[in-house]
Order: structure tokens, then sequence, then C-alpha cells
């Protein structure tokens, strides 16, 4: 843990809610489940990471109205109105880790023409070879995005990752396939002690205290075990984690205009809220 007194290196983390999908709890797990008829909707993130002296990290870059349009989500506001909400000018982004190339997670590459995007070799590699000739793996990619990060490669705007890197100091991002091939989270280290973006290693806090995958993996042992990695990096504390997808995110710690300061603790432990 960080003390107070020895500042820590990330000093603001701000998830913003973009976009929303309303469904019931049976779409959210492999497994039937006794609430599956009641309402679990899915809120769309991106997430900014402050630090002293340098430009907000900015984590995955969501979907565009086109992409909520064909497949049926709720724009609340554009990403980049949303960063311009969190008080970020989305042209003076310098660095973009991309978690993972789903589509609501690197749809809107072109709103940070001036980033460099980060990304782990495996996920560029499923994403661009034969896996994705299959429609059922396809499903949750959406061809132009990668298209325009291949793009942006013969740009020499993408840094490759392979396995766990520090990116700077007090953020490291960490492998942890199994919803993709090269699922990625990344770990901050705050004034209240690590804080882990665990993405879509588990959409929902639920995925991981009923041990339930959400209904898209490629290796469903790969992902059981990215969720006890993730919950290692936490220190064992779900109120350290914070899924990619989770209404609860806005509702359990301190919010404003769909923006959740999570590098601040939860009013109410997670554990109370599930």
């Amino acid at each position: 843990m960080v003390s107070l007194a020895n500042p820590a290196p990330v000093t603001k983390i701000q998830a913003i809610r973009y976009a929303r999908h309303e469904r019931t709890a049976e779409a959210n797990f492999t497994m039937p489940v006794d609430d599956h008829d009641l309402p679990m909707p899915l809120d769309y993130y991106v997430w900014a990471v402050h630090r002293e002296g340098h430009q907000p990290l900015i984590v995955d870059t969501g979907f565009g109205e086109h992409a909520a349009a064909a497949r049926g989500r709720t724009m609340i506001r554009d990403v980049a109105q949303g960063l311009r909400d969190a008080g970020i000018d989305h042209l003076l982004v310098e660095d973009v880790i991309l978690t993972h190339l789903h589509y609501d997670h690197a749809g809107s590459l072109n709103v940070f023409p001036n980033a460099k995007f980060h990304v782990q070799d495996d996920e560029m590699a499923f994403a661009t070879g034969r896996q994705v000739c299959d429609h059922g793996v396809r499903a949750p990619f959406d061809g132009e995005p990668v298209a325009q990060l291949v793009r942006k490669l013969y740009a020499d705007h993408v840094i490759f990752h392979d396995g766990d890197e520090d990116f700077a100091p007090g953020i490291r991002l960490c492998k942890a396939p199994g919803h993709t091939a090269g699922l990625m989270v990344v770990v901050c280290e705050t004034a209240r002690g690590p804080v882990v973006l665990c993405s879509d290693a588990a959409h929902l806090y639920a995925n991981i205290t009923r041990s339930i995958p959400f209904p898209i993996f490629v290796d469903e042992a790969a992902y059981a075990a990215a969720q006890v990695k993730v919950m290692e990096l936490a220190g064992g504390s779900l109120d350290h984690v914070i899924p990619g997808h989770d209404p609860l995110v806005l509702s359990c710690f301190p919010s404003e205009n769909d923006i959740a300061r999570v590098d601040l603790p939860p009013h109410r432990p997670i554990a109370e809220e599930i």
C-alpha cells in the first residue's frame, strides 16, 4: 500500500460512462442463475489515469454512434464529449492503452489522432489472424477499427507489449487472457493502494463473486485464471477491482456527471452491494 505521507504516482482515476445496454441477468452468465429475469444492464466506460506532470493516460477508446446503432446500444454521449466533461482534451492525449480489441474497447481510435496505442502482441495477432474467420469468434470485433489499428501501426503509432510490463512509475500492464487472447489489465498505485482496471477480465463484479463467466471468451480456463490474477493484483479486495461494465462503479464510488472517481474508496464495501 502507498502511504498518504508519500504521494502515490497515480493521483486520480476517472471511469467515464458513455453508453449503456439494457438487458437481463441471464445474458451476463454462461450458466442459469436464480435472478435470470431481473434487469442487469451493462455500462460502457473509458478510463483516465492521471499523474502529476503528464497528460492523462486513457484506457480504451469506446465506440461511436455507428456501432451503437448496429448493436442496439444507447449512447449517453460520445467519447470525446465524455473526456471533455472529465476535463480532458482528447487531442492532447499521448498514450492509449487498449486492453483488448473488441468493438467497445477499441472502436473510436480516431478520437485520439496524436496518441500512441499500446496493445499486447497476442491480441493483435489474434484479431488479424485466421481465428476471426469463425463468425462467432469475430462477432465482438469490428473490422474497421482493427484495420485502423493496422494503419496506425504502419504510421508508427502502435507500441506492442508481451506479458506483464511496467508502463510508468505506479502503472503496470498485466496480461490476463481468456476473454480474448491478449487482454491486459492496468494496475495503478494510488493513495488507497492498488486499483486494478480489469476491463473484461470481469464484465461485472458478479462474474467474480459467482465464479460464472460472462458468455464471451476464447479460453474458459484462462478466463478463470485471469480473475484469480486480478484478485491477487488487487490484494484480495473487490473494492480495488474496477470491472469493465458494472453499473455499481457509478453507484458505489464518488461520482458526478456519469464520471466515477475510482482512485477514492467506495462509499460502502462492494461486497455489500452485490
